[in-house]
C-alpha cells in the first residue's frame, strides 16, 4: 500500500499465539495490496480497469469494495470518487477497510486488545500493554517530529488524510484538479474504511469539507486548513 505498517497485539496470550496472529494480519495486509495496487500492472484491480477481467469475474472482496465505493460516492455527494483521477483506483477506502477487516479478525481470534496502525489510519481495540486506554498522535500537519493533536480510547477508527507527504494529490472530482484549502483531515468514527474514505472527501472539497463533516452523523473530526487553522469537534476525545 505504499506505507509502513505495524501492529501492538496488547492481549495477554501465548506468544506462539501472538506471532501467530502477526503472521495472519500481514499475510491478509499483502493479499489487500497484491489485489488492490495500482502500481502494478498484474493487480487484480488494474486488469479490472482496463477490461482484461470482467468485474463479474472478479474476487468477492473487489466486488464489495467497488460496491461500497459507489455508497460512498453518494453519500459524500461525489466527493469520493474511486474514479476521480480518469482510473479506477478505490485507494481511498482500501487502506482502511482492509486495516478494518484485520482488527475485526484480531477480535474475533481473542486478541481484543490491540492497535493497528496502517500510515496514519488507526484501528485500536481494548487497552494497551500498560492497562490504559490507548493514546493515538494525529502527526503536526508542517512537523513530521511532532503531533498537533492527542486522542484517547478504546474502540476508535482513526483515519487522517492530507497533504503533507504526498502535496495536493487528492483531486477535486468536479473540477479534475487537486484540492486546496485543508492541509490535515482525520475523522474518528466506527469503521475505519468509511472514516478513510470521508477523510478523503473532506480534504477534495476544500474549505467546504468543514461544514460537510460538522454535519456527520456518528463520527467527529479535526481539521488543519493551508492557513493553519486548527478546527475540531468539541467532543473529540482528547488525551490530558
Amino acid at each position: 500500500m505504499g506505507t509502513a505498517i505495524s501492529l501492538d497485539l496488547a492481549t495477554d496470550l501465548p506468544a506462539a499465539s501472538l506471532r501467530e496472529l502477526a503472521d495472519d494480519t500481514f499475510r491478509w495486509l499483502r493479499e489487500v495490496d497484491a489485489r488492490f495496487t495500482t502500481y502494478r500492472e498484474d493487480s487484480e484491480v488494474r486488469r479490472v480497469d482496463r477490461g482484461d477481467l470482467p468485474l463479474s469475474g472478479a474476487s468477492a472482496d473487489l466486488r464489495a469494495v467497488l460496491a461500497r465505493c459507489a455508497d460512498l460516492w453518494g453519500d459524500t455527494d461525489g466527493f469520493f470518487d474511486a474514479y476521480a483521477t480518469g482510473r479506477l483506483d478505490p485507494s481511498g477506502y482500501v487502506k482502511g477497510w482492509a486495516a478494518q477487516v484485520a482488527s475485526d479478525r484480531l477480535v474475533a481470534a481473542g486478541a481484543v486488545d490491540h492497535c493497528l496502525n496502517a500510515g496514519g489510519d488507526v484501528r485500536v481495540r481494548g487497552h494497551s500493554s500498560s492497562g490504559r486506554p490507548w493514546r493515538i498522535g494525529v502527526r503536526h500537519p508542517w512537523d513530521a517530529d511532532a503531533t498537533c493533536l492527542v486522542l484517547t480510547g478504546t474502540d476508535l477508527a482513526v483515519a487522517t488524510s492530507g497533504v503533507y507527504e504526498r502535496g495536493h494529490h487528492v483531486l477535486d472530482p468536479r473540477r479534475g484538479v487537486p484540492a486546496r484549502g485543508l492541509r490535515s483531515v482525520t475523522v474518528v468514527g466506527p469503521d475505519l474504511g468509511v472514516a478513510d474514505a470521508y477523510a478523503t472527501a473532506a480534504v477534495a472539497m476544500g474549505v467546504a469539507g468543514v461544514g460537510w463533516l460538522d454535519r456527520l452523523p456518528g463520527h467527529l473530526h479535526a481539521v488543519v486548513t493551508d492557513d493553519g487553522r486548527l478546527l475540531r469537534s468539541t467532543a473529540l476525545p482528547l488525551a490530558d
